[in-house]
């Protein structure tokens, strides 16, 4: 995986060490679970938009764990309370861009709006 940049929060960069940790060390999600709100606002391709998505974000984030071969950051920005980051995911299929948009609250992701094509996705091997 490519780093985020020093200006990025550490949930972030502890989060995408899980992103691209393999389906194995995700197991159920622990290691994820305390870097979201309890009551976690998620939109995305695939999943539509969610209020209080925690639980269906840690089912849902596994399939792409077991997917994912790597992550390569291509830009981020970052301020006090929010983040965006673009990167291209390489899966068994080929390689999909994404863009994640993320605020924070009390130091964990609050909210999580991801973009990115979800037929493409599941073309080159997303479930």
């Amino acid at each position: 995986m490519s780093h985020l940049s020093p200006s990025a929060p550490p949930v972030l960069e502890r989060y995408y060490e899980i992103l691209t940790g393999g389906g194995d060390a995700y197991g159920r999600g622990e290691d994820l679970r305390p870097l979201l709100s309890e009551r976690l606002e998620f939109s995305g391709a695939l999943a539509g938009r969610h209020t209080d998505a925690t639980d269906g974000f840690l089912h849902g984030v596994a399939g792409f764990i077991g997917a994912v071969q790597s992550i390569d950051v291509v830009d981020e920005v970052h301020d006090g309370g929010s983040s965006a980051v673009l990167y291209d995911a390489v899966l068994p299929g080929g390689t999909v861009r994404f863009a994640e948009f993320f605020t924070f609250d009390d130091g964990r992701i609050d909210r999580l709006f991801l973009h990115y094509d979800g037929p493409d996705y599941l073309a080159k091997g997303g479930r």
